[in-house]
């Protein structure tokens, strides 16, 4: 893995420079050269003495606990905790801005709450109660009648929880730990044991699940889990999973199935890591997107998939356990965030809750890209949505040598007279993941390689150099060779096949064909738009040049190009941890109105525009389709 550049300069001035890989957080990088960042918390993101400005460079995308500290306004102007904050490329950062910067003046290590951080308030209480047991036959009383006294709330234990007051009540001489969500009691404890108090965010992609274990009173990450969704033996895609499942409940029960084994798989993987007992996680947030929704729920998702796309549910949901089959977690709540329609789900209502989308001036542009493409416009005041089915060729599958973003993958391709590839973990080369394949498809742009309709350019083979020319073979189909079987890991060639190329055109003509409709049914222009937010659960990894280059994005200067990360997962942890922005999630839905691509007769001459590499092709198709 290449090592890249950081640079510090403290607040005198003084500037020193380190190399480190990438991955590296930036307090451990510091400390290696002798800078020294004060953490008062002892680097568990819990303070904001760590606190350090971008000057250039890519900004990280935030974690939940930038969030919490330092709030949307800080987190937009590139600052970030450097406890929590890991290098992804040649940066530099200021040190503890003095006090004399405007508007950016350092704040002491405990959390402002008029600094515009997240208001920890999850909805979870717990209280540690003195409650006496029954002893008066005259005039008795129950265990149930003395703990809710002791509580002093008008509220009700429900009888799972009465069965087990006995033992509670007086194992700890009637000293009771009781927990409620928005006034509803979820467990009853022995002993003080209000010091445990967690919850859960999960995010349900097509194509990856992650989920992320938070203490609640904190806002601090305990453990982060992920996998590949079960699901994807039944479909790569949104809509191979709903034909699955169309007017077929015994197929919807085993793509249900196999997301509740694995949402409580993860949670049992998480409380391990973590050392926290999972009785003691009392909320969750899930968000994905509708068909996940659904089938998730165990909801029918047949008139998602045929027009007019109408989900069968939008509005935040609240589940027991017991609804939710979530057996892992007895004594929590399962908080659904809310849907904007049958394409933009949950998912795209929390990235525009953590990128704070609503709040912005000027005009921005928030593209996730995922399996199912989701994009949202911020412009005079208004929020308007569209999705586009991408497929899941960008994060690896149905390439034939497409992997996820794990040790073995190339994640980087430089081509000159030859071909270079960067490999995650430094490995020989196992297949190539998402940001290596754009990073590869615009390098044999470049190169001349590939030409700009897409076609491997056996044609005028000739007129390479002779090291590229030779890596254009026909084994099995034509293909460009990455890496020869002897440097790969798997003992045979890592290459793109035409075939690839073609799913890659697809994928990303679908997501520029639909940042291009909003901007169309908007009448905005490129030089109106003065942000794109690059979201998704691998978009910080993707190369901002090369993905402009062969038109995954507008042809925006790169500035205006901001990495956000898995901004659906960060919302649903800001939800998590806060009320405040669960009920403001619910609003945002109910605002962002709904822009179907299909209805529009000028979508199909976008669509073939954006599949092509330059937008001199482009036009040329565009032109030829407008003739028919």
């Amino acid at each position: 893995m290449t090592a890249v550049t950081v640079t510090f300069t403290d607040a005198d001035g003084k500037e020193s420079q380190a190399q480190a890989k990438p991955g590296i957080t930036v307090m451990n990088v510091a400390r290696d050269i002798g800078v020294d960042i004060l953490a008062t918390c002892g680097e568990r993101g819990r303070c904001r003495t760590c606190r350090v400005k971008t000057l250039k460079g890519d900004v990280p995308p935030a974690t939940i606990m930038d969030g919490v500290q330092l709030g949307p306004d800080e987190v937009n102007e590139g600052f970030r905790l450097a406890c929590q904050t890991e290098v992804i490329a040649d940066c530099h950062y200021l040190l503890a801005p003095p006090k004399s910067e405007s508007g950016h003046q350092l704040l002491s290590a405990e959390r402002d709450p008029d600094a515009g951080g997240i208001l920890l308030d999850s909805g979870v209480e717990k209280r540690l109660v003195k409650a006496n047991e029954p002893v008066e036959e005259d005039e008795q009383t129950t265990d149930t009648e003395e703990i809710l006294m002791a509580l002093g709330e008008d509220a009700v234990i429900p009888l799972e929880l009465a069965a087990r007051l006995p033992g509670v009540l007086r194992a700890k001489s009637g000293n009771v730990t009781v927990t409620t969500f928005c006034g509803e009691v979820l467990d009853v404890e022995a002993g003080d044991t209000t010091e445990h108090c967690y919850g859960m965010a999960f995010d349900i992609g097509t194509t990856s699940v992650v989920g992320s274990l938070l203490d609640l009173a904190t806002g601090e990450q305990l453990a982060q889990v992920g996998n590949v969704n079960p699901q994807a033996v039944f479909g790569g895609d949104l809509m191979s999973r709903i034909a699955f499942a169309q007017f077929n409940l015994p197929n919807l029960k085993k793509l249900r199935a196999r997301i509740i084994s694995a949402i409580n798989g993860h949670i049992k993987e998480a409380c391990e890591e973590a050392g926290v007992d999972a009785a003691q996680i009392y909320k969750l947030v899930i968000v994905g997107n509708t068909c996940m929704h659904h089938i998730f729920l165990g909801i029918d998702p047949t008139y998602v998939g045929l027009a007019p796309y109408a989900p069968v549910v939008r509005e935040p949901l609240v589940l027991t356990p017991k609804e939710a089959l979530l057996k892992a977690v007895p004594n929590a709540r399962i908080c659904m965030l809310p849907i904007v329609a049958g394409f933009v789900g949950a998912d795209a209502t929390a990235a525009v809750l953590a990128t704070r989308l609503d709040e912005s001036e000027g005009i921005r542009i928030m593209v996730d890209i995922g399996t199912n493409g989701e994009m949202v416009m911020a412009a005079n005041g208004e929020l308007v949505a569209c999705s586009a089915p991408a497929g899941p060729a960008l994060e690896g599958a149905q390439i034939r040598h497409g992997m996820r973003g794990a040790v073995g993958a190339v994640e980087k391709v430089e081509i000159d007279d030859d071909v270079s590839c960067g490999v995650i973990g430094d490995a020989p080369a196992m297949g190539i993941c998402g940001s290596g394949l754009i990073d590869a498809i615009a390098k044999m742009l470049s190169a001349k390689v590939l030409d700009d309709s897409g076609r491997l350019n056996f044609k005028n083979k000739d007129d390479l150099p002779k090291t590229l020319a030779d890596r254009l073979i026909e084994d099995d189909g034509r293909q460009f060779v990455l890496a020869w079987a002897d440097q790969s890991g798997k003992g045979e060639n890592v290459s793109l096949t035409q075939q690839d190329v073609r799913q890659l055109q697809l994928a990303k003509g679908a997501i520029l064909a639909g940042v291009m409709m909003l901007m169309s049914v908007n009448d905005i222009s490129d030089d109106d738009v003065d942000e794109l937010l690059l979201a998704g659960a691998f978009g910080n990894f993707i190369n901002k040049e090369s993905a402009v280059h062969m038109r995954l994005l507008p042809e925006f200067p790169l500035e205006k190009i901001t990495y956000v990360g898995n901004a659906a997962a960060l919302g649903a942890q800001m939800a998590l941890l806060s009320e405040t922005e669960r009920t403001r999630a619910a609003d945002l839905a109910k605002r962002i109105r709904h822009v179907s691509l299909g209805m529009h007769p000028e979508f199909q001459g976008i669509f073939v525009d954006a599949m092509s590499f330059t937008a001199e092709q482009g036009a040329i198709v565009r032109a030829a389709v407008g003739n028919l």
